[in-house]
């Protein structure tokens, strides 16, 4: 199966895919005072307004589903955010035994509450279910089950969670896994995947964000330039921060490295962004939840369309939290297909959904193509009518383009950089 089957969504290539940088469009707005030690990188959370937001709401009565390399519920930023999961690994270990630091760090991305100095959440009010996998070098170490990710998948679909974040990657798919994205959005749940972070290799399609039914997250820098090595194609469904975030150096947990956190990261940002909106409106479904995050992202194009390196363009939870805006459509279509899912969460139905043929894949347009291969170099000097960089300053709020890198060359990789 080929990414974005069954996507009917028309796809263009902008060139206008760029946004102005975060200082401009923060010019003006009230900013919360510098954060010390290792909140004072998280640049994004000032982006994106999240003081501003958790006057609203912090995402407090939504569960998201990690599922990584194990999550550490003793570090000081998640003590009491981190609920009973599973361990799909099969191999020595629970999964609170974060075997590298990666998960934890993706869990309080999501909904760390920054105590003791530690990475703060963009969703410091939802909690988390950890689910763990294995990466390549945890397979070089012990015997794992063949079918990890799928399991995990579907014991995430089966829990309380109502959002899937999965920052672990590979370029394999399988029918089992393939079922499960499916059996997911079946049950209700919004499934976040990184895209990966090898454009500059190979750019293959990674699973399970290429499965229709899984939105895929490609990720930005701070400067709001589209970053030549994360992955593009027709994976990417939106855009969020990921350069620059500091990340758990090791599983030791004893200090933060600076560096890119890529589309994992992305990843986190995006399902966190997603708990903001789904807790302000617990009413809604999945469908609504990702309509409202599709319909208010940062973009230069006509609304509908995707672009191949931004997708619907560059997640703005406050769109919707402060202003009000975004439809939330009707709420048994996907936003992803737009087919007929069921709809709640509630829903234990499979989804019938079948993927299009080949022949319904929208045609690319090859003037876009080329100009857009520019903006993934990271070209952003193009100047809009009133002489000020493309932007998406729309409500005082700017998107971002993307950004990756490689870590996981073998079987599986993540979305770090």
């Amino acid at each position: 199966m080929t990414a974005g089957m069954g996507r009917s969504q028309k796809r263009v290539l902008s060139a206008l895919a760029v946004a102005a940088s975060w200082s401009v469009v923060l010019a003006g707005a009230a900013q919360p005072a510098a954060a010390a030690g290792v909140q004072s990188k998280q640049w994004y959370l000032s982006a994106l307004q999240a003081e501003e937001m958790w006057k609203v709401t912090t995402g407090e009565g939504v569960k998201i589903a990690v599922i990584d390399s194990g999550v550490n519920p003793s570090t000081m930023s998640l003590k009491g955010q981190v609920l009973q999961g599973m361990d799909a690994t099969g191999a020595p270990g629970e999964e609170t035994d974060d075997y590298d630091g990666h998960g934890t760090t993706m869990a309080e991305l999501i909904a760390g509450t920054g105590k003791g100095g530690g990475l703060k959440g963009l969703a410091p009010g939802a909690k988390i279910i950890p689910l763990r996998v294995s990466d390549t070098a945890f397979q070089k170490k012990h015997s794992v089950n063949a079918n990890e990710t799928a399991d995990a998948v579907r014991a995430a679909a089966d829990s309380d969670a109502k959002i899937i974040s999965m920052s672990v990657s590979s370029e394999f798919s399988t029918p089992r896994e393939r079922e499960a994205a499916k059996y997911a959005e079946s049950k209700g749940k919004i499934f976040f995947a990184s895209v990966g972070n090898n454009a500059e290799s190979d750019n293959k399609e990674h699973y399970p964000a290429s499965y229709p039914q899984v939105v895929g997250v490609a990720s930005a820098d701070q400067s709001g330039k589209v970053s030549k090595y994360s992955q593009n194609g027709n994976s990417v469904n939106i855009a969020a921060p990921g350069d620059s975030i500091p990340y758990w150096c090791n599983n030791s947990f004893q200090s933060y490295c600076d560096g890119d956190g890529g589309t994992s990261a992305a990843t986190a940002i995006a399902s966190a962004s997603a708990a903001l909106v789904w807790s302000a409106h617990p009413d809604w479904t999945a469908n609504q939840v990702l309509n409202v995050l599709f319909d208010t992202a940062g973009r230069d194009w006509e609304k509908g369309t995707l672009s191949k390196y931004l997708g619907h363009g560059l997640i703005r939870p406050a769109m919707n939290i402060l202003k009000g805006k975004g439809d939330p459509g009707d709420p048994d279509i996907s936003p992803l297909t737009e087919e007929r899912t069921g709809g709640s969460p509630a829903s234990a139905a499979p989804s019938s959904a079948a993927s299009a043929p080949a022949s319904q894949q929208p045609a690319q347009n090859g003037q876009a193509d080329k100009a857009d291969e520019t903006v993934a170099a990271g070209d952003s000097e193009t100047a809009s009518d009133d002489g000020a960089p493309l932007g998406l300053i729309v409500g005082g709020i700017a998107g971002v383009a993307v950004l990756g890198g490689v870590v996981f060359a073998v079987v599986r990789r993540r979305g770090a950089a």
